[in-house]
Formats: C-alpha cells, sequence, structure tokens
C-alpha cells in the first residue's frame, strides 16, 4: 500500500532540515526535537511558552501539520466509495493508518482497530454495543476510583439502563492501586473490569497485565483506557492481552477528533453496530438491513479522513522517536521535577513518590492557594498548566480536595524549564504571602 501521507510529508520537508523527518532519531535530544513544534516557538504574555499541559493534549509537530495539509491541498475526497483516482489515494491513505496503527499497538489483525473520535467514543461504544448487549441486572462493573470521567460516566448510565452495578475500587496514601481490594471486587457477577493505564492525576502506571488475569479469571472481559499511556510508553494489546482498549490522538501529537478503539475481533464480529448510516451497511431494504464487515460496521458515515491521516504521521514521528526514548526522557524530567517540588516545603504533591511508577504528570497544590489562582501566575510568566478537577472527581472526593494544579510533560520539554516551573511557583508564594 502506498503511504501517501509518508512520501508527502518527507518531500515537503526535506528542504527544512529537519533530520527528525527523514530518519530515525539517533540520540534523544529534546531541545532538538522542540524545532519540530512551531508553537513551541511563541511568547506568552512576553515570555517563551514553557508547555506544560500535555495531559490535556500535546503540541504537533511540522510533520503531522503538513500531513493533514497535504491530504487537503492534494488528494481530497472521501474514502471506500469512489473509483476516482483522489478516492483511492485517499483510501489508501486511510488503511494505510489503520495497518500502521495495528502494528504500532501489536494488534493481531488491522480490522480490530476502529477509529472513532477519542478514547471517550471508544469507550461508550464498548458501553452501548457489547455491554447492552451482555450486562443485565445482578452484573457488574469494576472501575478504580482514579479513573477519568470517561470511564465512570458510560458505565453508569449503562448499569442505569439494565439494572448492574458499578463497583470503585480505591488507592492506596502512595497513589497506587489497592491490590487486594481489585482481589475482592472482581467476581463471578463481574462482567468486565475498565481501567486507565495510566492516571491523568496522579500519574500512576496501573499493573494492567495482573489486573488483566484476574477479570479474566472470573471470565470478565477487561477494558483499558490507555489515552494517558500510548503516547508515553510502549503499550502491547497482545502482552497485556485486553479485550478492548481506547486512546486519543491529540495527546500523542495527532490531530484532535480522532482517536482508536481496539477490540479483540471476536467481540467486535458479536457486537451490534454503534450508529447506523452510511459506510456500516452491507444492504438496506425496506425490510430491513444488513451490516458491513469490521472494522466499517462501526465508522458509520464519513470519518475524520484527515484526522487519521494526521494520526499515522504522529505514530510516524513517536516511531522515530523511540518510544523507549520517549519513555525515560519523561522520566527523568518526572524525577528532576518531584525533586524540585520537594524543595518547596508548602507543596503536597499527589501519587507516586518514584518517577519508575508513573507517567510524566504532576499533581499538586502549594499550600492553600487554590489550583486556579496558581494556573493564573504561572500563566502571567508563559507556563501553562492544568487547574480543577481534571475530569475526576471522584478521586477529589477520595483524596479530600476540590481542586489540583497539574504540570504534565512530553518528548519535547526540558530541565530547563521545570526550573521556570518551580521559579514561578515562587512567584505564586510571595503574591499570596504563603
Amino acid at each position: 500500500m502506498v503511504a501517501l501521507y509518508h512520501y508527502d510529508v518527507r518531500n515537503m520537508q526535506s528542504t527544512r532540515g529537519s533530520s527528525l523527518l527523514v530518519e530515525t532519531l539517533r540520540t534523544f535530544n529534546a531541545s532538538k526535537i522542540r524545532e519540530d513544534f512551531p508553537i513551541l516557538s511563541r511568547d506568552v504574555n512576553g515570555s517563551r511558552l514553557v508547555y506544560f499541559d500535555n495531559a490535556a493534549t500535546s503540541q504537533k509537530p511540522t510533520i503531522v501539520i503538513e500531513a493533514v495539509a497535504s491530504y487537503y491541498r492534494q488528494y481530497n475526497a472521501n474514502i471506500h466509495r469512489g473509483i476516482h483516482k483522489l478516492a483511492e489515494e485517499a483510501t489508501l491513505a486511510y488503511e494505510d493508518v489503520r495497518e500502521e496503527t495495528a502494528k504500532f499497538t501489536n494488534a493481531r489483525h488491522s480490522e480490530e482497530i476502529i477509529f472513532v473520535r477519542n478514547a471517550t467514543e471508544g469507550i461508550n461504544l464498548v458501553a452501548n454495543s457489547w455491554g447492552r448487549k451482555n450486562v443485565g441486572r445482578g452484573d457488574k462493573i469494576v472501575i478504580t476510583i482514579m479513573e477519568h470521567h470517561s470511564n465512570i460516566v458510560p458505565w453508569q448510565l449503562l448499569a442505569e439502563n439494565t439494572g448492574a452495578e458499578v463497583e470503585f475500587v480505591g488507592i492506596t496514601k502512595n497513589g497506587t492501586l489497592q491490590q487486594e481490594r481489585l482481589d475482592d471486587a472482581v467476581d463471578d457477577k463481574t462482567k468486565l473490569v475498565a481501567v486507565t493505564h495510566a492516571s491523568n492525576v496522579l500519574g500512576t502506571i496501573n499493573q494492567v497485565n495482573a489486573i488483566g488475569r484476574i477479570a479474566h479469571k472470573h471470565g470478565a472481559l477487561f477494558l483499558v483506557d490507555a489515552a494517558q499511556s500510548i503516547p508515553h510508553m510502549k503499550v502491547d494489546v497482545a502482552d497485556i492481552d485486553c479485550d478492548f482498549m481506547a486512546f486519543s490522538g491529540h495527546k500523542m501529537m495527532g490531530p484532535t477528533g480522532i482517536g482508536v478503539l481496539y477490540g479483540k475481533r471476536k467481540f467486535l464480529e458479536d457486537m451490534p453496530p454503534f450508529l447506523g448510516g452510511g459506510e456500516m451497511i452491507k444492504e438496506v431494504h425496506t425490510t430491513g438491513t444488513s451490516w458491513n464487515e469490521l472494522p466499517y460496521k462501526f465508522e458509520a458515515g464519513t470519518p475524520d479522513i484527515a484526522g487519521v491521516i494526521g494520526l499515522g504521521a504522529a505514530i510516524e514521528y513517536i516511531n522515530r522517536l523511540g518510544i523507549k526514548n520517549i519513555q525515560e526522557h519523561e522520566q527523568e524530567l518526572t524525577g528532576y521535577a518531584l525533586n524540585k517540588l520537594a524543595g518547596l516545603k508548602e507543596a503536597m504533591v499527589y501519587g507516586p513518590k518514584s518517577s519508575k511508577e508513573r507517567v510524566g504528570v504532576i499533581s499538586f497544590n502549594i499550600g492553600d492557594i487554590h489550583a486556579h489562582d496558581l494556573a493564573s501566575i504561572l500563566d502571567e510568566e508563559g507556563i501553562a498548566i492544568r487547574s480543577g478537577h481534571h475530569c475526576a472527581q471522584p478521586l477529589m472526593e477520595f483524596v479530600g480536595v476540590p481542586a489540583m494544579a497539574r504540570a504534565s510533560f512530553y518528548a519535547y520539554n526540558t530541565e530547563e524549564e521545570v526550573d521556570r516551573f518551580v521559579d514561578a511557583l515562587e512567584v505564586a508564594k510571595r503574591v499570596f504571602n504563603v
């Protein structure tokens, strides 16, 4: 298959001198990598931007931006339907990304990759399609208290409609999962265990292989929310042996509006469609409708073709950086930041103490300064962080705080930026007399 987004982007970028776009990275250098991200050269409030809000969405390298632009400039057409040249090129490029995504996640079959808008839609697809068919009164869905709302609300809605129960597993003081509590919660009434691979608040990396074995031992299926893990570490669906996994493209340097649901083929084949319309049908008659084969059964209507093309470019870029290199860089940077924050006696940092147990996410509070006030002060210094409940209100209630400030890192962040961040926190302390 012709990887059109590969050819077009390389051709456009080859005259710009970016070695990352023409060959695999030999030495990981965050300062050099930053040159591939146009937004990182801008100033905010008179200071060079420090972007520490990567858990919300990542910035996009030129290779991704140009891949999307190339689609619209050169072969914009609908897919799977036309027989003209542009339609054939768009279809080849779109399906090539499906194959690349299958390789990236180590899915056994490319038809196990379903393109959706984001991880939220992927989880909702499972809840509405698999869940409504397989979950009933008296059944149980087990999740954790550290889940994003996207991995809570769909199961609550399913439980309300079916009479099932949603059971939460708590966390330890160190921000890790209460493993013994999970062992007790999962029983023969459990139909599904749905767990985040990495917490968007605590940064905690859950031991999903072990959790999956517990689920399968009791005949339950296992869903992994990989939105915060797959941009930062190797995620292998075959090794994890998850039955479903969802993630978003925009958190892994891809465009917004595109995500992926992985599902084992045997379950996807047995599930009814989530949405009805074009492309997901085999035949439509006044007497009834039959469904298309996988994966198209779950991709109704015209998809975000440009988003898929951009996602393919993002996967290519991550592969060139090396996912292991990204993880090691972020662990070092997170460790550096944790040590710096430890020097602020007023700082309360949540989650595991070791950077080896977390992704590059640090949530914290400084004395009695509200998280929103901290974020405002940092913004004045050109530093972007997130504040609030981070779409994890049950976790906030469990910890006993209304909000947290959060700094989150990616491949292009540096120790110098962490130093600026900590200096800005000192400014906030002086402003609020803490």
